[in-house]
């Protein structure tokens, strides 16, 4: 029997989150979690997660993070995920798990580096309504909190909210993605099936943050 060994990419969000967990319910042997984070902030490229965070999430859950340090510049970030992947590839690993949804430019990126590294995408998420992803996550007991949202769609009122589905039906509609696929927010896992406790978040604050565009962003300041 071929074993099917992986990676999973991880940001410490639901989306991520989710799929690692529906792949290994489907046989899927994750050995590690890979995360890359700013070389200028030490905070999650995509989710702004701080590093300390991840690798708690990572404790918990049991299984390694491996975390690697990128830049901004697009072109290079590819280079070093390829990089990244390609060095944990030696470990016998053959699959390589993502928690994509509906955008195409985002999949077909991901077919297509991972056709240049050698290894098989593995996406448990890929063209599920996100409504249905939503109601999947509450009702395997994961939960999660809203860390950051564009300003001009969600207000600081959304910072720290919980995943839930009275949640995912408001979002939908003020014509947000439930799950968020757009960029419209991200969140932190705190808690879920596979986790040995929940993360209490002790102090933080909602700041404003300009940028590519305004998003509000909570500035975690003390957790466990």
């Amino acid at each position: 029997m071929n074993v099917k060994n992986a990676i999973a990419s991880w940001s410490g969000g639901k989306d991520s989150c989710l799929a690692c967990y529906k792949a290994m319910k489907n046989g899927y042997n994750v050995k590690y979690l890979l995360n890359f984070i700013s070389r200028e902030s030490r905070r999650g490229c995509f989710h702004g997660i701080e590093s300390a965070l991840m690798k708690l999430q990572a404790e918990l859950i049991g299984v390694p993070l491996v975390q690697k340090e990128v830049t901004a510049d697009m072109k290079k970030y590819e280079e070093e995920f390829k990089e990244g992947v390609t060095e944990l590839k030696k470990q016998d690993i053959n699959h390589m798990v993502f928690g994509d949804i509906f955008l195409l430019d985002q999949i077909n990126w991901v077919e297509r580096v991972c056709r240049d590294i050698g290894i098989t995408p593995v996406e448990p998420l890929w063209e599920n309504k996100p409504e249905n992803i939503v109601d999947e996550f509450v009702s395997l007991g994961f939960e999660a909190i809203i860390v950051s949202c564009q300003a001009e769609k969600l207000g600081k009122e959304f910072i720290g909210r919980t995943i839930d589905k009275t949640l995912a039906a408001e979002l939908k509609n003020r014509g947000v993605c439930p799950c968020g696929e757009n960029g419209e927010f991200h969140t932190l896992v705190v808690n879920g099936p596979n986790f040995k406790r929940k993360i209490r978040i002790c102090e933080s604050e909602p700041i404003l943050k300009e940028g590519f565009w305004k998003h509000w962003f909570m500035d975690i300041r003390k957790f466990e």
